[in-house]
Order: structure tokens, then sequence, then C-alpha cells
């Protein structure tokens, strides 16, 4: 099969050419996303100008514009788009930290990881929406509830999943500490961590996801501030172009948190 070759180009090796083709491929797949999604918008506006939908209803990207511009004037936007970023965060630095943590104990202590696991299982499988009542009632409201809520989505099967990955370690390694004199502090600390790096850095990519779902369940009940409050009390007082704004940022955080994940795995975890 021949190959595609520019004829303004010299002619280049099959690794060269292999490298010219797969940018192009990427660039061409860049303007297919950018061009659908310019596609979808110019629809939607078209559709409202022209009264084939109901503009109050479904609102148009223009309206969703001008309420951007005008929240941000008076620094409304930010500082909800603040008060949700930072709840986020928060929420998916304990999850991190205690994930690690509480896989390093069950690993450690079989026994007790033999009792946890079935309730792990459970919790990790409940309707976090379900225990958000509670976390009302135990800690009132306010951030500390919707931390809790953000955390509660993704912490279980965060533990769950590090731990399975702890258990599935080359036991040929673990062998070869224990034959040099090792314990299994030895074991945990050079061969388990280090090994499981990858692991930690591929559930971050879920978590902080998850941890945004929990902090807008949070902030749709027991939060006066951020994007999940905006969409709640948008709803109820039928200012839609609110709705659709927030739910347009949110997308935004959740692709532009996603991304410093997925960067910090490509160069962190390849000891770059």
């Amino acid at each position: 099969m021949k190959q595609n070759r520019s004829p303004d180009l010299p002619a280049m090796s099959k690794q060269e050419q292999y490298i010219y083709d797969h940018q192009r491929r990427k660039h061409r797949i860049t303007v297919w996303k950018l061009a659908i999604f310019l596609a979808f918008l110019a629809q939607w506006e078209l559709t409202t100008r022209f009264d084939l939908v109901n503009s109050f209803i479904f609102s148009s990207p223009s309206r969703i514009l001008n309420t951007c511009i005008e929240m941000a004037e008076n620094g409304q936007l930010f500082f909800h788009i603040g008060i949700t970023l930072g709840e986020t965060l928060v929420s998916f630095f304990l999850v991190t930290v205690i994930s690690i943590l509480a896989s390093m104990l069950l690993w450690y202590f079989t026994m007790a990881s033999e009792i946890a696991e079935p309730y792990l299982v459970i919790l990790n499988s409940l309707p976090k929406s379900a225990l958000a009542p509670l976390f009302i009632v135990w800690f009132g409201t306010g951030f500390k509830t919707i931390v809790i809520a953000g955390m509660s989505v993704a912490i279980f099967g965060s533990v769950i999943n590090l731990y399975q990955y702890f258990r599935q370690t080359d036991p040929e390694l673990i062998k070869l500490i224990y034959t040099l004199g090792g314990g299994r502090r030895h074991v945990l600390t050079k061969v388990l961590l280090p090994g499981s790096l990858p692991a930690i850095l591929s559930g971050m990519k879920v978590n902080i996801g998850l941890c945004l779902v929990g902090v807008i369940i949070g902030e749709f009940l027991a939060a006066r501030q951020g994007l999940g409050y905006l969409i709640i009390y948008g709803s109820q007082v039928f200012k839609l172009d609110w709705v659709l704004m927030a739910i347009f940022i949110l997308c935004v955080i959740a692709m532009g948190l996603y991304k410093g994940v997925e960067y910090l795995e490509k160069h962190w975890g390849t000891g770059r």
C-alpha cells in the first residue's frame, strides 16, 4: 500500500513518514471535533432564533454567553466556580491520601482486609445520593458536608481497586525481598508503592471526576453557593440560562481536571 506523502516535502524515512502521518491524523481528528461542536452550537442558536424550539426552555448559546459575561462582570461567576473547584480539589486530595493509606493497611493486616472487604463492597455499591441527607443531619450544611459528599462517591471504590492491585503484585519480587532478609515493611516500600504508581495515577483520573459528581450532589442539597447551587436554584426559579451555563462550565472544569491528572500520569508516572 502506498503511503500518503506531501508533494512539497523531501523524501522521508519510514519513521519520519509515520510521525508525519500520525500528526496529520491527530490534526484531522481535532478539526472534526471542533467542527462538530461548532455545528451543534450553530444549529442550537438557529433553531432558537427561528422559534423552532422554545428559547425560554432550551436557552441558546448567545443567551448563555450573555449570562456568563453578566455574572463575570459582577464577580458572581468566579465566586461560584471557585467554591465548586475548591471543594472538588479538597475532596480529591483527601480521597487520594486516604485510599493509599487504607490500601496499605489492608494489605499489611490481612485479617483486617478479609473482615473489611465485604463492607467496602457494600458501601461502594450504595447510591451516594441516599447518604447526602444523612450528611446534612450529621454535619450540617456547608463546606464540610459537601467535601464529605464528594469523598463518599470515590473513596470506597478507590480503596478496593488499589488494594486489589497490591494483591496482584508479582510474587517473585516479594519473594526476592524476603530472600534478601527484608520484611513486609520493605515489600511495601520497595515493591508495592513504587510499582503501584501507574495504578494510583490511573485511579486519580477516575476519582477526580467522581469527586466533582459528589460535590455537585452535595451542593444540590446543602449549599448556598457553587455551581451545583446555581443549577438547582436556576431550575426552581426557571432561570434556565443559569442552569445551562453552570452545566457547560462543569464540562469545562471536568475536562480541565482530567487533563491535569493525565499530564501527571504522562510526566510524573514515567519519571520525567
